[in-house]
């Protein structure tokens, strides 16, 4: 047996043991998987029972009452008391508010537990659910399914007419006037010979991963919608909010400086007109083009052109013109070639490509495999320096952390941050499928409210995510602790992650789990940020956070206060014991504003530390 439910394959206690000696692993309240199933496929088949016995007075609705099952993209509807979703790894329960006069009928669904009988939508319902105004239920209904509806209907009732009226009569009920209209017109409609004219401006888009399509992303002139194609492998792309941006999709897109220079005025602009994206991602109108597109495998690491920290390779990349023309202007011109890779983030970047020979030169018709993070204006000269010193400190405090080394820039300009991708491929025999999904996506909100989150939100985004979510939540605090310690001011949703990798030819993702440290930065060292706070708020506070705050952040997202604080201590002590100075590049011990961003650093993390320890 799978799948455990308190109360009727098991009871609490036992539940409760079996999963603190790690036999069973908790999915959420009541449900229990066992340690060495296949959690995705078991999940998989369980999904109706499961949602039955979290929502026991809700019933099936939306594809799902056709179905009796999932959709092909993982999501299984329900219509109950009100709005909400739950996450359960590759299954995901979407609950909308049942009208007040629902038509159910009952069904019977066997798994390996045996049967369950539980309502679904009737024929009449589903069929008003298809055409409600701006709802995931309704987008979920293909074309197929709702001529099948329709066919179903005509056949019971006798003729469309007749079809048209049982319909109406359920949708006076409950008030669904436009649902009623839509369907009406449905099932009279004559097929027409006649098609409408095409709106130029209009979107048909194919979204690919490693080179396969995986569905289409059209646009009408009016809204957004995603149609996933079959396809074996795991679902990365979901439709939440019908004629909306999928979430993931929406995080691929540039922001900031990188989205002024191209012009792009929203989003059908900008996916019109780029191509290459991180996460493996390839977005283009004809399927042909896709050969055509460079992989972004890595094949000579940053680490075999690194020495102490400095990049030991050649920089081909953009540099000052030498007719008054500024470094951004060149870089400018990278981006005007629709193959060049799009990033996402405020920061001036470049994709870039390290060639055997040692050449870093722009991603254009290369593997995008590196990152150029070139030094700021205005005060943010050392910015790369900065950053880079920051994973250094996190790679001394335990985390995975990317290989990075600052470049010695042309044209009397300062050092540069070149740091390694670790959502790509390593190498030609590397078939692995990865993509990186940031906290902005998982949580289903718009770049723009990327601080708007809390540590314990991120929590509970990542809890029924993750592969190994006590691992990952004892990461996530650890990198709570550490961007106060080190006063990085910008450790918003943007900057946390999940890394997604499937094996091949794998139905599921393998490994779900807590991305490296990425774009970690004192912020405070910076004009203007002097009094820099926390970006997300953690026990209800973003500055002079405590021992106890920590302590309160533990006990919500379900750690060991014990352990926690070893944790804080021991984190603390390492930082505090740590000269970052000492870890300087040596072109760089003699530059004046270089070793005073580390001094900064280390004294931030010092009287933090002995101020958390002190405790």
């Amino acid at each position: 047996m799978t799948i455990h439910l308190v109360g009727e394959t098991i009871d609490a206690k036992q539940a409760h043991l079996r999963a603190q000696a790690g036999n069973l692993i908790q999915l959420v309240r009541g449900v229990y998987v066992a340690h060495d199933a296949d959690i995705d496929r078991a999940i998989l088949a369980h999904a109706a029972r499961i949602a039955h016995y979290l929502y026991p007075t809700a019933y099936l609705s939306s594809a799902s009452a056709v179905l009796l099952a999932p959709t092909e993209d993982g999501r299984l509807f329900i219509s109950g008391k009100r709005n909400q979703r739950t996450r359960l790894r590759n299954v995901e329960i979407v609950q909308n508010q049942a009208p007040a006069h629902p038509s159910t009928a009952p069904a019977v669904i066997g798994d390996e537990l045996g049967e369950v009988h539980l309502q679904v939508a009737s024929p009449q319902q589903r069929f008003l659910e298809a055409f409600r105004l701006r709802s995931e239920h309704a987008s979920a209904m293909t074309s197929d399914m709702r001529r099948q509806m329709a066919e179903r209907l005509i056949e019971e009732h006798g003729s469309p007419k007749t079809a048209a009226d049982a319909v109406w009569a359920l949708a006076r009920k409950n008030g669904w006037y436009r649902e009623g209209e839509g369907a009406e017109r449905f099932l009279l409609a004559e097929p027409s010979t006649v098609k409408p004219p095409a709106n130029k401006a209009a979107l048909d888009l194919l979204i690919a991963w490693h080179g396969k399509p995986m569905g289409q992303l059209t646009h009408d002139g009016f809204e957004w919608r995603w149609t996933p194609r079959k396809r074996r492998g795991p679902v990365l792309v979901r439709e939440t909010t019908p004629g909306k941006l999928p979430a993931f999709v929406e995080s691929l897109l540039p922001e900031g400086w990188l989205a002024q220079i191209l012009h792009d005025r929203n989003e059908r602009e900008a996916l019109r007109r780029g191509r290459r994206y991180m996460s493996n991602i390839t977005i283009v109108e004809n399927r042909a083009e896709l050969p055509k597109l460079p992989a972004d495998v890595l094949s000579t690491p940053l680490s075999a052109f690194t020495d102490a920290g400095r990049f030991t390779g050649h920089y081909a990349g953009p540099a000052r013109g030498e007719i008054e023309e500024t470094f951004e202007t060149n870089l400018a011109r990278v981006f005007a070639r629709a193959e060049t890779p799009r990033l996402s983030g405020v920061q001036i970047k470049a994709p870039m490509s390290l060639l055997s020979d040692g050449a870093l030169v722009p991603a254009i018709d290369q593997p995008f495999t590196h990152i150029l993070k070139p030094a700021g204006t205005a005060g943010f000269e050392t910015l790369p320096i900065v950053e880079w010193l920051c994973l250094e400190l996190g790679r001394v405090a335990g985390f995975d952390v990317p290989d990075a080394a600052l470049i010695e820039m042309p044209d009397g300009m300062p050092p540069a941050l070149v740091v390694e991708r670790f959502d790509i491929r390593r190498g030609p025999d590397d078939m692995r499928q990865l993509a990186l999904a940031d906290f902005c996506s998982i949580l289903d909100l718009p770049a723009s409210a990327k601080y708007d989150g809390t540590i314990e939100r991120v929590a509970r985004g990542l809890r029924p995510l993750s592969t190994d979510p006590t691992a990952d939540l004892d990461v996530l605090f650890r990198r709570a602790v550490f961007a106060w310690l080190i006063a990085d001011g910008d450790m918003h949703l943007k900057n946390l992650a999940m890394l997604k990798i499937a094996d091949p030819d794998a139905k599921n993702f393998t490994s779900v789990r807590f991305a490296a440290l990425y774009d970690a930065v004192t912020t405070r060292v910076f004009p203007g940020l002097a009094t820099d706070r926390m970006a997300l708020k953690l026990n209800g506070k973003d500055d002079r956070l405590k021992m106890a705050d920590f302590l309160a952040l533990a006990r919500t997202i379900g750690l060991a206060t014990g352990e926690a604080e070893a944790t804080v201590i021991a984190l603390a002590t390492t930082l505090s014991e740590h000269e970052a100075e000492m870890g300087l590049p040596k072109f760089l011990s003699q530059l004046e504003t270089a070793t005073g961003v580390s001094r900064q650093i280390s004294a931030l993390a010092r009287g933090r530390s002995a101020s958390l320890t002190a405790q």
